[in-house]
Formats: structure tokens, C-alpha cells, sequence
């Protein structure tokens, strides 16, 4: 007997205005820096209309490995594609309260004060009131998804209860706040890991990940562990994400963004390999923006990523809020990571603390081979592997 199940959804055959699916997250309250309301409010720009939606016959794959799982199709909404991507009904409501917190922070971006609040967080960062708003925004979408059972971020690193059950969520809530003002590209990171701890986990527990791009184009790209591919959603005028690109394969490509310029002055070997990629005539393609950085890579499908340390120059970039997330999406893209200075995947490491923080490299499997060569002389994972 086959043990599949048949995903139904309801047509349509009227006019009906989009909205937040969450109601409780639709009446929540927001007021930071200047910028006060409810998510209610923040979400008319993208209300519209659709005139019919087609029924959906989906064959759901559950534990009989012989049931074969759908595959996604460019033009899936969210909701078709994480359907055929995980049979965890828990985990397709919390990724979908993100991508509906998402379409709220982006509206924010455009329209929130850049202003510093006169205050940091426990680590020590300069906080924004762009910051702290869409921090707040996603803290109550979790909460109000009841699938979260604790969530923590770089600007609240200590694990809240959200009182839910089934996942935990770290997140960087707006990645290169700092250069909203000059209307670059910035993002929001989130890791998301069964059951309820943050801490003594590696970024290969992840059940999934996502970012979110706040750009010319706000974007939505995430990987469901399990199901192959990072794929990549477009934020449409009437307000419903569409799946417009899947990456299964990274290659060699000459694009690099090299992260911590100022880490050449007194380490030698992070030089040479810069020196390299100019003698190579890469072609530079670095904002300042760890997401749009990395997620050009998966959207060209080639480059290089790097951000490293020196003797004057510490590690800045934290592994439960970013390099971890970011790693299961360049990887299950068919890329590779490199962390920790040990010449292992930013998956395999263990993270011990909130703040644990690394250098890392981001690529094709050439690219993070070489990155390890010439930084550390070896790279015994890839060490069939030639590179120049």
C-alpha cells in the first residue's frame, strides 16, 4: 500500500484581497525609533487581488522511502513549493511566518528612520532603529507562528520561550544595517534547529535556513534540509512569493568579494590570495552586505566569499546568527564553506557559545580549496582536488 497523502487546496472563485495568513501577527504592535503601528498597517502596500487560484493535487512523500517527492516547479507560491518540500506541517508554518515577516521588515527598510538609538547591544554593536524594528517584527512573528519554541538574535542573544513547539530560530534581523542609509542591499539571516536549543548544536542540525534580501528586489531564499536545492522566491506586486530560481550546482567563476580588506596588512597569506584573484582578473563585486555577498554566489552560480582575521583584526562574524544559515544555503546549493581556521565545513562545527564567532570562505569546492590552501597549506578534504 503506498503511503502517500493528497494536498489539497480549496479554489477560489471570487476576488479576494491578499493578506497575512497570521491574524495574531496581523494585530501586533510595533513602535521603535520613531516608527510605531501595528504589522496590520505596514502590510497595505502589498495587498491585492487575485481573480482565481487553481486547485492543487500534490503527492506528499512521508516516511515510506519508496514514495518518491514531488519536485518543485519555477512559478510554485511558497506555500505549493514547502508542500513538496517537507511533510513537517510545523515547519512549513514557521518558514511561512518568516516570509510573511520578511514582506513586513522590507516595507520598514524603505520607510524606517537610519538613525543610531543611543544604545548597543550586549555585544557591544551600535543598535539602529531599522534595527530594532524588524528584531521586534521577528520576535512576534515566531511567537505568534506557536511552532517556535525559542528564538534569540544578534541583538537579543539570550534564548526568549516563545511559548511554541517544534523549532528554535537564531537570526541577524537586518545584516549591513549600517549602510541602509546609502540604500544599499541588506538582509535578514535565520538558522532554524529542532526542538529547543541554541547552544551544543552545529549548523548540520539545521532542519532549515533562509535570508531574505531587501534590495531593488525583495527576495526570499531559503533550503529545507532534506530537499535538494536553495531555491529562490520573488516578492510579487500583489503581495504572494513565487518561486523563480532553484541552484543545485556552484562553480569556478572569476567573482570575489573579499570581506576584512584591512586583514592584508599583517597576515601574508590572506595577501597572496587577494593578490591572486587581481593578478587572475576576478571581478570584484563586494557591498559591505554579508547577504547580498554571499547570495550573489548562489544566484551566479560561481564565486568566492572571504572574510578573514589577522593579529589586529578579530573575527566579527558570529556562527549561530549568520555563518552557520548561510552555510547550509551555499552548500545545498552544491557549493562549500570553510570555517573555523580547522579546514572543515561551517556545518561541522560546534557552537558552544551565542557569540562564538569565525573567518570564513564561501565558494565553489575550488574556490574554498583554494582559499585553504593558500591560508592554512592544505585542504585535506578536497586534497584530490586541483587547483591553481
Amino acid at each position: 500500500m503506498s503511503s502517500s497523502v493528497v494536498c489539497k487546496q480549496a479554489t477560489v472563485t471570487k476576488k479576494t484581497p491578499l493578506v497575512f495568513q497570521s491574524t495574531a501577527l496581523a494585530a501586533s504592535k510595533v513602535s521603535c525609533g520613531g516608527v510605531s503601528g501595528s504589522v496590520r498597517s505596514f502590510r497595505k502596500p502589498f495587498l491585492g487581488e487575485v481573480s482565481s487560484l487553481k486547485p492543487i493535487k500534490q503527492t506528499c512523500a512521508l516516511a515510506n522511502p519508496s514514495v518518491a517527492a514531488p519536485r518543485a516547479e519555477l512559478g510554485d507560491s511558497l506555500e505549493e513549493f514547502l508542500v513538496k518540500a517537507t511533510s513537517d506541517t510545523k515547519l512549513r508554518q514557521l518558514m511561512t511566518s518568516m516570509a510573511e515577516c520578511a514582506r513586513t521588515i522590507a516595507f520598514n527598510v524603505r520607510t524606517a528612520s537610519c538613525a543610531a538609538q543611543g544604545c548597543t547591544n550586549s555585544f557591544g554593536d551600535e543598535q539602529l532603529a531599522v534595527d530594532l524594528v524588524a528584531d521586534k517584527l521577528l520576535f512576534e512573528a515566531l511567537t505568534y507562528s506557536h511552532v517556535c519554541e525559542f528564538a534569540c538574535s544578534e541583538e537579543n542573544p539570550e534564548p526568549i520561550d516563545c511559548k511554541g513547539e517544534g523549532f528554535s530560530v537564531a537570526f541577524d534581523p537586518l545584516d549591513g544595517s549600517s549602510i541602509v542609509d546609502t540604500n544599499f542591499t541588506v538582509g535578514t539571516v535565520f538558522g532554524v534547529w529542532p526542538g529547543g536549543k541554541l547552544k551544543d548544536i552545529k549548523g548540520a542540525d539545521q532542519a532549515a535556513s533562509g535570508i531574505a534580501i531587501y534590495g531593488p528586489r525583495t527576495v526570499f531564499c531559503i533550503a529545507i534540509k532534506g530537499y535538494p536545492g536553495t531555491h529562490e522566491f520573488l516578492l510579487m506586486a500583489e503581495g504572494k512569493w513565487t518561486h523563480v530560481k532553484e541552484t543545485t550546482e556552484i562553480g569556478e567563476g572569476k567573482l570575489f568579494s573579499p570581506g576584512n580588506l584591512r586583514a592584508t596588512f599583517d597576515n601574508p597569506e590572506y595577501e597572496k590570495l587577494v593578490n591572486y584573484y587581481i593578478e587572475e582578473k576576478y571581478t570584484l563585486r563586494y557591498t559591505g552586505g554579508m547577504v547580498p555577498d554571499v547570495f550573489q554566489i548562489i544566484v551566479k552560480e560561481k564565486g568566492v566569499f572571504t572574510n578573514v582575521v589577522s593579529p589586529t583584526t578579530k573575527a566579527k562574524l558570529r556562527i549561530l546568527f549568520e555563518v552557520a544559515p548561510l552555510a547550509l544555503l551555499v552548500e545545498q546549493a552544491g557549493g562549500q564553506s570553510s570555517c573555523d581556521g580547522k579546514c572543515v565545513s561551517a556545518l561541522d562545527v560546534e557552537i558552544k557559545d551565542y557569540d562564538q564567532r569565525s573567518q570564513v570562505c564561501f565558494g565553489s569546492k575550488e574556490e574554498v580549496t583554494r582559499f585553504e590552501e593558500y591560508l592554512y597549506g592544505k585542504s585535506p578534504r578536497f586534497s584530490a582536488l586541483q587547483v591553481s
